[in-house]
């Protein structure tokens, strides 16, 4: 049982109306229970191509304080490659088991890359309604095409051309983000590790489920990362704790939505915050999503920068290398 992928699960679960019982999540967790049903505001949407500097500066530092998420629209990324991306990611989930597995994590890695389903270090943590593949698409040296599916065999073509499309709305989100603080544009990118940050693609892929009011396609959390570019399918799914309320995303055709994550809420000393946030699963239909991690080097060190320390602001975060973070994190250990 212990190798069964979700899709799997999914087939067979259909015959009978219900999910295994290691995916049913605690009541005070489950989105049936859960999921704010009124009138709620909606994650800010901003235009990328807006050229008042000052403004697009401004409205993105604002949703990065109060909300660690917005959607960013006008990005510079075709449609058509949006399209390419969503198609090659949706052609592999289709190919035959066996296909698929040629990608998959080995057991022993202490990388997450390839294909698989959550990592459970916990044999009593409940599960979740995912399967799915990461590998890293940017920079070269850091790249193991071993993960990256030969088949459909255009797929590859695809996720270079993604990565350099990618490559400027990163830089763009990361000078505003610093101008956003009151710091030069190239502050935050060369805190987070410059030309050597490493772009983790994964594909998430949330089987129909015949039980979606019980379980959950990822339990709440935080990214790791220092940014995540992330573009979904149009299934609604992704959802965001807000004053004390779980809001779900509104879907934009053909926008990002970019996450905060821990590593600029780290280097910021609180000033921005990274997003909780969580999915919810369909009972119809497939969802997906394709975030791209942004991550340092392991081996780079991450504290809040000494701009943002003082006697009446002490630092809020331990300094210490990416590597040993993300140990933690994973492994749910005290940073």
């Amino acid at each position: 049982m212990e190798f069964d992928r979700v899709q799997t699960i999914a087939s067979l679960s259909f015959d009978k109306e219900a999910i295994p019982e290691e995916f049913i999540m605690p009541e005070k967790e489950q989105p049936a229970t859960t999921t704010f049903r009124g009138v709620a505001p909606e994650i800010p949407a901003i235009d990328l191509s807006e050229p008042d500097q000052e403004k697009l500066v401004g409205l993105i530092a604002d949703a990065s304080k109060e909300w660690g998420i917005f959607q960013v629209i006008n990005h510079g990324i075709p449609s058509d490659l949006i399209a390419e991306l969503q198609g090659v990611g949706k052609r592999f989930f289709e190919l035959p088991q066996e296909e698929k597995e040629v990608c998959a994590r080995p057991r022993d890695s202490e990388s997450i890359e390839g294909y698989g389903s959550k990592l459970l270090n916990d044999p009593q943590e409940k599960k979740t309604w995912v399967d799915h593949l990461f590998h890293r698409i940017w920079p070269p040296p850091s790249i193991n095409y071993q993960f990256w599916p030969e088949n459909p065999p255009y797929s590859r073509e695809v996720n270079k051309e993604y990565a350099k499309y990618t490559r400027n709305v990163v830089d763009k989100l990361f000078t505003t983000l610093s101008l956003g603080l009151g710091l030069e544009g190239h502050v935050l990118k060369e805190a987070a590790g410059g030309e050597q940050i490493e772009y983790m693609l994964k594909i998430n892929y949330y089987p129909p489920c015949p039980r979606p009011d019980l379980t959950l396609g990822v339990e709440a959390h935080t990214d790791l990362s220092a940014i995540t570019i992330l573009v979904p399918n149009e299934v609604p799914g992704l959802q965001i704790f807000k004053d004390d309320h779980w809001i779900e995303a509104k879907y934009i055709p053909d926008a990002l939505i970019i996450h905060i994550g821990d590593q600029i809420e780290i280097l910021s000393n609180g000033k921005y915050k990274a997003v909780l946030h969580r999915t919810t699963v369909a009972k119809d239909r497939a969802r997906m999503s394709w975030p791209v991690f942004l991550e340092p080097p392991g081996e780079l060190v991450v504290g809040p920068l000494p701009q943002f320390i003082n006697k009446d602001n002490p630092t809020k975060f331990k300094t210490k290398k990416f590597k040993d973070y993300m140990h933690c994190k994973l492994n749910k250990l005290p940073q």
